[in-house]
């Protein structure tokens, strides 16, 4: 309801763990990096305990979007269950057919059959158990006897188990000894500091699609903090509030006041003051008309914004409403976006800020291969073209190629056939499907290794991030060394907000060329908003 209002393309403080709303804080990349190492340990357990509210099953969710393929995965959100369920849930959950039985002995031996055919096929298996801190002993200790099949190399059967504090208290039990034992990682997540609340509210709005500054202001988000402790679920559900309380009252600033008023609101108090005073009602009302009349109404807010006329800016509405209109009088609707007339231009373009020969993409990447440098074609969204902070030629969902120079908090600069235009953030995904293209300097070895992490390229990339992550300890033997780089590749990966699979690919390269200082063309710096 008021997310056309502020600009957003959906509700951005829903409860729901949706893993593409995932602020991944220190705490939190630090969790995730332990999760796919305990995935990569072969086996065993791996513990991930929080406060209620903290984020652990949307981590969890995206935990689980990142397991690579060769895993089959059981998701078991229920764990209030008597051993047979238990057992029954996790062949049903593994596709294992199996026929009712009164005892545990029948399940036990599918899963065991199940987990050595996997294995036989190069497969590992995976069992996540969400809310564990209500299993009771008995069943965690049936847990433990499932991760007994093993081979001399590796156990079979990887368990997850996420849960609150207290799960962390009956693990320390003597009784469940020899699980703990078997815990390969440990995860606590706690509330968020002040700083990262503040990153937490302004990613969640641009992530549901805010191209400009969000609308809490800093007293706001400090108050956000302590009144929420820190938990993101709260931190949702008092923004939500204050949202559609600034959207009852026609206001695109939320101060102290508004941040108050929702609390109370959440926390059921002071209910004669859930409805806004009479005339701010009318304001809101008023508010709502002009919009009305001026037809900004649904998905359309920013893309008539765009359209708007500066001329036109003595006639819109006064107040926060009349300076989006005037700020957003000089962007240009998708419609407008004038790209290059063909590939040639296109690619002339970005070959020219290599010092590269003009051509078409077969001459300059053919040029590019004579100088050491590489062609790239991916596909991502804004955030990572924000991470990479390289041009690149962007493919338009018309066909129009443009040059992407540079990516503002409110718009972006591109380059056409008729020069340089800017384009809203918040309209980039409903014209841009995701494909790009560009050039890179890639490490040594890796042209002469037909685009492969060779032996050079490894050496290259491990001597970086060793360099960028501080020394290890201890000496490596060639097994123990590549075993390391996967794993410095990971930390590097969840860092930067990567794609998670330990490998050294283009994209990883491409920021670690940035991270170390490599002499790269850079988009230029964001032009001021008018």
């Amino acid at each position: 309801m008021y997310a056309p209002f502020f600009g957003l393309q959906q509700e951005a403080f829903s409860i729901a763990p949706d893993p593409r709303f995932l602020h991944l804080s220190v705490m939190h990349r630090e969790a995730l990096a332990h999760l796919i190492y305990g995935l990569q340990a072969g086996g065993g357990f791996v513990l991930l305990t929080g406060d209620i509210g903290t984020g652990k099953t949307t981590l969890c969710r995206c935990f689980l979007e990142q397991v690579p393929p060769g895993h089959r995965v059981a998701y078991l959100y229920n764990p209030t269950l008597t051993p047979v369920e238990l057992l029954q849930t996790v062949c049903q959950e593994f596709g294992i057919d199996t026929a009712p039985a009164d005892t545990v002995k029948p399940y036990i031996d599918a899963l065991n059959r199940f987990l050595l055919d996997a294995h036989a096929q190069g497969q590992q298996c995976l069992l996540v158990v969400d809310e564990a801190q209500a299993l009771s002993a008995p069943l965690l200790e049936l847990l433990r006897l499932l991760t007994n099949l093993e081979t001399n190399e590796r156990k079979l059967l990887q368990i997850v188990l996420i849960g609150q504090p207290e799960l962390r208290d009956m693990l320390a039990r003597p009784e469940l000894e020899q699980l703990a034992q078997r815990i390969i990682a440990r995860v606590h997540l706690g509330p968020l500091t002040a700083a990262e609340t503040a990153d937490y509210v302004r990613h969640r709005l641009s992530v549901a699609g805010l191209g400009g500054e969000p609308p809490f202001d800093r007293r706001a988000l400090a108050l956000v903090h302590r009144l929420s402790g820190g938990v993101p679920r709260r931190i949702n559900l008092l923004c939500q509030r204050a949202l559609l309380g600034a959207y009852a009252t026609g206001t695109t600033h939320i101060g102290p006041a508004i941040v108050r008023q929702a609390a109370q609101e959440v926390e059921g108090s002071a209910r004669s003051h859930t409805a806004p005073a009479p005339r701010a009602a009318l304001a809101g009302m008023l508010v709502l008309l002009v919009l009305l009349v001026l037809g900004l109404g649904g998905g359309a807010w920013w893309w008539l914004q765009a359209r708007t006329p500066a001329a036109t800016a003595s006639t819109a509405p006064s107040g926060p409403a009349a300076s989006a209109t005037s700020a957003a009088a000089t962007l240009a609707a998708p419609e407008a976006m004038q790209g290059f007339a063909n590939e040639r231009s296109a690619w002339s373009a970005l070959a020219a800020l290599w010092s590269l020969p003009a051509g078409n993409k077969a001459e300059v990447c053919a040029a590019a291969l004579t100088q050491g440098l590489a062609c790239h074609d991916g596909s991502g969204d804004l955030a990572l073209l924000r991470r990479l902070e390289r041009p690149m030629l962007l493919q338009l969902g018309s066909g129009v190629p443009v040059l992407l120079q540079s990516i503002g908090p409110k718009a972006l600069s591109l380059q056409g056939s008729q020069g340089t235009q800017q384009l809203p953030v918040a309209l980039l995904p409903a014209v841009w499907p995701g494909s790009f293209s560009t050039l890179w300097r890639p490490p040594p070895g890796w042209l002469a290794a037909g685009e492969k992490v060779g032996p050079e390229t490894a050496d290259w990339v491990f001597d970086h991030l060793q360099a960028l992550q501080g020394q290890a300890s201890g000496s490596l033997a060639q097994r123990g060394r590549d075993e390391a780089l996967r794993q410095r590749v990971f930390a590097f990966q969840v860092g930067q907000g990567l794609a998670l699979d330990g490998v050294a690919g283009p994209i990883t390269l491409m920021q670690l060329n940035r991270a170390a200082g490599i002499d790269e063309p850079r988009l230029r710096a964001a032009e001021p908003g008018p």
